[in-house]
């Protein structure tokens, strides 16, 4: 169910598509075309590009753009830990709890268990795999695919205005927004910044949007913009001349994790080459918003 790829002296290398021209798409357009045009361009994280395009562009935000970002990324989350990740294990999908977007405390105990949160100590987070219950239950089955050490990365330098700019290899992903928490440091430590660790992010991001604490968008100068989503944030940056946008540069969480060295690399290159039947989870994993090729090289 995760072997999709042939076993011995093999390692996987990313080889990502070539990327959309988005730039050249938006020059030239009026910001009302180019605003309207960029959201429809992609299936992903709909909300989280519209929002970073009109603050960008200069333009007011709707009243529950806020309320409609965090009703996207809860979304996405809890298709991974019911629809995606399980099919992976050879369990049935499970369709998304009644009145999901409600963040109501009948979805808290069926996500976290009757604490109704996300565990705030390392011992409570073991207590928490143990049980079985809610998200920890896809959890467990992650952890117990990698051994510490494996599919991992190390050394990359968390998100910082400056460094969300351009297409480097940083730590743009949901694990970077919880990477301080207590739980995912521990997890950190003891296995490495590894998909478990990343999975388990995905569940502290559930807790936080629906406790409305997902990060604010920011505005960091006039036509800069950086937006919280599903996979790390968005930055963009566009420049307006006459109601015409002159320039646009957009990278997203995809363009960091595809970058050289960066997370998709590091990861594979850390994956015992007789574990690459796991690629498919680590793909789900990772989440890369455009295609991936993934190539046997021969281990040196």
């Amino acid at each position: 169910m995760l072997d999709g790829f042939s076993h011995g002296s093999h390692r996987l290398v990313p080889e990502p598509s070539a990327p959309l021209p988005v730039a050249e798409m938006m020059i030239g357009q009026s910001v009302e075309d180019a605003t309207a045009l960029l959201p429809r361009l992609f299936n992903l994280c709909r909300t989280a590009q519209a929002t970073a395009a009109r603050l960008a562009f200069g333009l007011p935000l709707p009243d529950r753009s806020g309320a409609d970002l965090t009703s996207e990324v809860l979304r996405d989350h809890l298709i991974k830990f019911y629809l995606k990740w399980p099919g992976l294990f050879g369990r049935a999908p499970m369709p998304l709890p009644p009145e999901w977007a409600d963040g109501s405390r009948a979805l808290r105990r069926d996500l976290f268990g009757p604490a109704e949160r996300m565990p705030s100590t390392p011992g409570a987070f073991a207590s928490f795999l143990a049980a079985g219950s809610g998200v920890a239950g896809v959890l467990d089955l992650i952890d117990q695919c990698f051994a510490p050490g494996e599919a991992v990365t190390a050394g990359l330098p968390l998100p910082d205005t400056i460094n969300m700019l351009t297409a480097r290899a940083i730590e743009n992903s949901v694990a970077a927004r919880h990477a301080a928490h207590p739980v995912m440091r521990a997890i950190a430590d003891e296995k490495g910044c590894g998909p478990f660790w990343r999975a388990a992010a995905r569940a502290y991001d559930l807790e936080a949007c629906l406790d409305q604490a997902l990060p604010q968008p920011l505005t960091l100068a006039e036509g800069t913009a950086i937006v919280p989503a599903t996979r790390g944030a968005y930055s963009m940056t566009a420049l307006v001349s006459d109601g015409v946008v002159a320039k646009f540069a957009r990278v997203t969480p995809t363009d960091h994790l595809l970058a050289p060295g960066g997370i998709l690399q590091q990861t594979l290159a850390t994956l015992p080459v007789e574990k690459s039947g796991l690629a498919q989870l680590i793909l789900e994993i990772l989440d890369p918003c455009a295609p991936v090729r993934l190539r046997e090289v021969a281990d040196a």
